[in-house]
């Protein structure tokens, strides 16, 4: 394409549109809204400064995706429902194709517009509840990896345009309100659903790695993911002007100050106070904040601790969580309740199946049964997080088991818009734990965790099988008659009586396991036999 360039209407700098498809531009002169109109171009105002949020592309920047060449030509930073920003990227393709790069909390997702048929009957933005599943029928976009099957609605809102930066393919107009639904589909696969206009507009691909961008010159190397012992950023409190160490600055929202426990906003490029936490009440974390450990061949680092509790039966049931950190994984957490540790990450909403009024959920083949649903709340924060915390945050949740793992669904209510959140647990002893962190002594737990695997039976019925052997031989030899001088029987019987009996102490003490397990749950199996006895 010829590229045009125009006189700014308002400081008469030069302008360059560089796609055709580009409706408005920046200019980089004064931050004016350059739009296109049928024979010239017409201001529409100044946009506000970006917020720094040190991501890894910029504007200029170049790369090469399945095979295709791309040029970084604009960007959008919309304020999210529930606070924060996100990047939307626009990557200009051959023949001036326009692929949507998504960034948010260290993730990103490439999606293509596909124009849905004119007879295709979609939902309106009223009628999306978070979990309604539908089937996309649209064209089949540039990326043709993508299935274009079954899609689940994750979140729905309502976003802000804050600023932007560069070339823009629709006419942007700052603090305009934009109504989306995030879905999820099989495998990576990731959409968008726009309701701008009459009809809404669906933008449709993949999570994608920054290694997949294949990123060239200098944002190759600034792109490429360093590892949990990236240097820390320094800073001081705003309030007390204690020191403040952010692992992860360029993702975290919140931090606390662990001199004056004051709670402060960093989604603006600077610290901003918010308000003071009661220091009362707040655990001292069994894995300090910045230690580095390694969990399933991936080096995280610690960089936030949250205490949060349930109430069940006019009970409080706490339980603490650690947010972990690698630039390249992005965030996980480690949670431990009753002395039990899990290893916790998100997953897609669309792989869980068989949703709705049942008590069991189905997700990667395995059936989880419902162990309990309610209301968490935050007790404490300390460290950085990626999301607005606060200490008067609620969120409903639903929580499947299938030792030794667990599906939690957590889903967040606001005044414009829902989402709904799926992370699997996994088990992790105390030993693994103390091993990946270099750690000594940490506290053993006494009941039954909800997800802890039953004993290792291997053994043991190893053990069984070769004393059950020796008997039958000792029998054979002392009791049958084979020596000239048989022997009473009494001990032979006693001994025959508790090898036979070992199964069945074995299968009791299974059962009194899982009816420990279950034993704070509304919805266990086992409730009725109990009420019985």
């Amino acid at each position: 394409m010829k590229k045009r360039i125009v006189a700014c209407p308002a400081c008469a700098a030069p302008v360059e549109f560089k796609l055709s498809t580009s409706l408005v531009t920046v200019c980089d002169f004064c931050h004016s809204v350059v739009a296109r109109a049928d024979k010239k171009v017409e201001d529409h105002g100044k946009v506000a400064d970006l917020v720094e949020t040190n991501s890894p592309i910029h504007r200029g920047l170049s790369g090469k995706y399945e095979k295709k060449r791309f040029e970084v030509v604009g960007r959008v930073q919309y304020q999210h429902p529930a606070g924060g920003v996100w990047n939307e990227w626009y990557l200009r393709f051959p023949q001036d194709k326009v692929g949507w790069l998504a960034e948010a909390q260290g993730k990103f997702y490439l999606m293509f517009e596909r124009r849905f048929a004119d007879e295709a009957e979609l939902p309106s933005f009223e009628s999306l509840d978070v979990g309604h599943r539908f089937q996309s029928s649209a064209e089949s976009p540039p990326d043709k990896s993508s299935t274009g099957g079954g899609y689940v609605v994750a979140e729905k809102g309502i976003a802000t345009a804050a600023t932007a930066d560069g070339e823009i393919p629709w006419a942007f107009r700052q603090n305009a309100e934009h109504r989306f639904a995030d879905l999820h589909g099989e495998g990576d696969e990731f959409g968008t659903l726009e309701y701008s206009g009459d009809r809404p507009r669906g933008f449709f691909g993949h999570e994608v790695s920054l290694a997949d961008l294949r990123l060239e010159s200098d944002g190759w190397a600034s792109a490429l993911p360093a590892g949990p012992n990236t240097p820390a950023l320094h800073v001081n409190c705003p309030k007390c002007g204690g020191p403040l160490t952010l692992f992860a600055p360029d993702q975290s929202q919140r931090v606390t100050c662990g001199s004056c426990h004051s709670l402060l906003d960093c989604g603006q490029g600077k610290l901003e106070y918010l308000q003071t936490l009661s220091g009362r009440g707040i655990d001292k974390p069994l894995i300090p904040l910045g230690s580095v450990g390694k969990l399933f061949d991936t080096e995280y680092t610690v960089i936030g601790f949250m205490g949060r509790f349930a109430v069940w039966e006019g009970k409080h049931f706490p339980w603490t969580e650690y947010l972990l950190y690698n630039p390249a994984k992005g965030f996980r957490w480690l949670v431990r309740n009753q002395g039990h540790w899990s290893f916790v990450e998100a997953v897609p909403l669309s792989k869980v199946t068989q949703r709705g009024d049942r008590a069991d959920v189905g997700f990667d083949g395995r059936e989880f049964k419902l162990y309990d649903r309610g209301a968490a709340h935050v007790q404490f924060v300390v460290g950085e997080f990626y999301w607005r915390v606060t200490t008067e945050e609620k969120v409903h949740t639903s929580d499947y088991i299938a030792p030794p793992l667990m599906l939690s669904f957590e889903r967040t209510m606001t005044d414009k818009g829902s989402e709904e959140n799926v992370s699997l647990g996994k088990y992790i002893s105390v030993e693994e734990i103390e091993a990946a962190f270099n750690l000594q002594d940490l506290p053993r737990p006494f009941a039954v965790g909800t997800i802890q695997p039953q004993p290792s039976r291997a053994d043991v019925w190893g053990m069984w099988v070769c004393f059950a052997s020796l008997l039958a031989l000792l029998d054979f030899i002392f009791v049958s008659g084979a020596l000239k001088q048989p022997v009473a029987q009494f001990h032979f019987f006693a001994a025959q009586t508790i090898v036979l009996a070992w199964p069945i102490l074995m299968l009791f003490g299974r059962h009194t396991f899982e009816v420990n397990r279950w034993s704070n749950s509304d919805f266990s199996p086992y409730a009725t036999s109990e009420s019985e006895e």
